[in-house]
């Protein structure tokens, strides 16, 4: 893994688990699009929905293993199902990759091991550091670095960071910010970015964002001393507090009608010309949205 691959501007995927309940998958209990990898007759769908992305203009594809972290599964009884679960997101990965006969890079999504977008970890830490690590050790053959996704404290990406130390990969990490700029935690932006930068990530971008939020970092952006990007998301809001209690999250969040591709574009443009490098979509953005960012490269 080039160490400075993300200091030239790349394009990453869009909104994978969501675009695979959109294109049919019927979500088991809220592991939403790891659905997929529970049932064989949707691995194609996985890997299709890859390879879209990919031929949409994607540098970068993210495994498909957000729901399946350990705490999501044991909520859905699914526990026994982890290693299984992980190494097939990884393989479906590899297998769309091999598909296109393009040079992408593949990124092992590790997501926050207790609730998303949510800063208490709770008591039991050591969970969550093992957790971090299983999943990663699941993910590691298959994968170029791995991607912290929509991390909401500075504690919680440090255990992150701590506990794929034995694996000696790279990693990006993905920080999410609220209506104020800052992070679940209560922390800023850009305290929590120079606390972060002595770890020598790959680059460190907010994750599962609207265009309204990310503008409360423009400021912070020229600050950075490691390559910045975003994954923007086309939900209506995520209210503070929120834990899933449904099998699909847009039941609950929405979907915004306002933020199609071109004006997706128009927001990218705009944070392009202030130095992000890392620049793609999450929740709700399609293939249709990634293909408009090859107007920036």
């Amino acid at each position: 893994m080039d160490k400075d691959f993300f200091k030239t501007a790349r394009i990453l995927d869009g909104g994978m688990g969501q675009e695979l309940l959109n294109r049919g998958i019927k979500p088991h209990g809220t592991i939403w699009g790891a659905t997929a990898l529970l049932y064989k007759k949707y691995h194609k769908i996985v890997v299709d929905t890859h390879l879209d992305f990919i031929n949409a203009g994607a540098e970068v594809i993210v495994t498909n293993s957000f729901g399946s972290r350990k705490r999501r599964l044991i909520e859905n009884n699914l526990e026994k199902e982890f290693k299984k679960l992980n190494i097939i997101s990884g393989e479906l990965a590899v297998k769309a990759v091999k598909k296109s006969k393009k040079k992408v890079l593949i990124a092992g999504s590790l997501p926050p091991q207790n609730f998303t977008y949510f800063a208490d970890l709770g008591n039991d830490l050591k969970f969550i550091k093992d957790s971090f690590f299983q999943q990663a050790k699941c993910l590691n053959p298959f994968v170029d670095f791995f991607y912290f996704d929509v991390m909401s404290s500075l504690k919680e990406c440090k255990l992150g960071i701590e506990s794929i130390t034995p694996l000696r990969k790279e990693f990006l990490i993905g920080i999410h910010i609220r209506e104020n700029g800052k992070l679940p935690s209560g922390e800023k932006f850009i305290t929590v970015v120079k606390k972060l930068e002595i770890y020598k990530p790959l680059g460190i971008i907010v994750a599962c964002v609207s265009p309204e939020n990310l503008n409360h970092i423009r400021q912070d952006i020229k600050k950075m001393k490691v390559p910045f990007g975003f994954k923007i998301n086309a939900f209506q809001h995520i209210p503070a507090g929120w834990k899933p209690d449904s099998n699909n999250p847009k039941v609950q969040l929405g979907t915004r009608r306002d933020l199609d591709p071109k004006k997706f574009l128009n927001v990218c443009k705009r944070f392009k010309r202030l130095g992000a490098k890392i620049i793609g979509g999450c929740c709700e953005t399609t293939p249709a949205h990634i293909k408009q960012l090859n107007k920036l490269i």
